[in-house]
């Protein structure tokens, strides 16, 4: 674990949360990861701990399939789940939704047909044949995800929020999918934003959001935050 820094926001005594970023399809490190968070609880035992997952289970990496079929199986006695959307299964649903072609081609365009060839489906068949193929626990799970979560000073959301809009205004749309003009904004949010969706090599902790999006797929790690009362740190792999 990286060495505690003051955290940009506080939690409450005896809560801690574990916020794990962008997993795409890498289902080890994925499992590596909830082994250390174990681990962590069993060393500094917590009244009320959290894992939030930010989203972006799915597509370029090898095993999307079993990131979906981890995420659907409890992870440790006493750990509550929170189970964010990323705008990558959006992409996906919005495809079966629509059964519309275009929404195809987008979603393939960024990485979909690995997540089809990890549960044996090819990109060539439509989506109406897609969504018969997908295990329904798994497809439950993706339609079941939230989209924000707030715990203490901090929301957990997948891409980020708008600046300048109150967080229970915020969109959608926004949430999964916004980079600019969340990422060049330097003044206050209406909670610190905990995100992934845009990969950077390190964890960013700034005043009003920390990104830990730091390129698992593309051979960076596997980053968790780890919060607790007014720390921050980090869990990599």
């Amino acid at each position: 674990m990286v060495t505690a820094q003051l955290a940009p926001a506080s939690l409450a005594a005896g809560i801690r949360v574990y916020a794990i970023g962008d997993v795409h399809g890498c289902d080890d490190r994925l499992a590596a990861m909830h082994a250390a968070i174990i681990a962590d609880l069993a060393a500094r035992p917590v009244a009320h701990p959290l894992l939030v997952h930010l989203g972006d289970y799915i597509d370029r990496g090898p095993n999307s399939a079993g990131v979906l079929a981890r995420l659907a199986a409890p992870v440790a006695p006493g750990l509550t789940v929170a189970n964010l959307m990323g705008n990558h299964e959006d992409m996906l649903l919005r495809a079966l939704a629509s059964n519309d072609r275009a929404d195809a081609q987008h979603w393939l365009a960024n990485g979909g047909g690995e997540t089809l060839a990890s549960w044996g489906l090819s990109w060539r068949d439509p989506p109406a044949v897609w969504e018969a193929g997908i295990p329904p626990v798994q497809l439950g799970l993706m339609r079941g995800l939230g989209i924000a979560h707030r715990v203490g000073g901090y929301v957990f959301v997948h891409a980020g929020l708008r600046p300048g809009v109150a967080l229970y205004e915020q969109s959608r749309e926004d949430m999964l999918w916004i980079r600019e003009p969340f990422l060049s904004y330097r003044g206050e949010l209406p909670a610190v934003a905990v995100h992934g969706h845009t990969p950077a090599r390190e964890p960013m902790v700034l005043p009003h959001r920390i990104g830990i999006d730091t390129g698992a797929v593309l051979g960076g790690d596997l980053t968790c935050a780890v919060l607790e009362e007014d720390s921050v740190d980090f869990l990599v792999g």
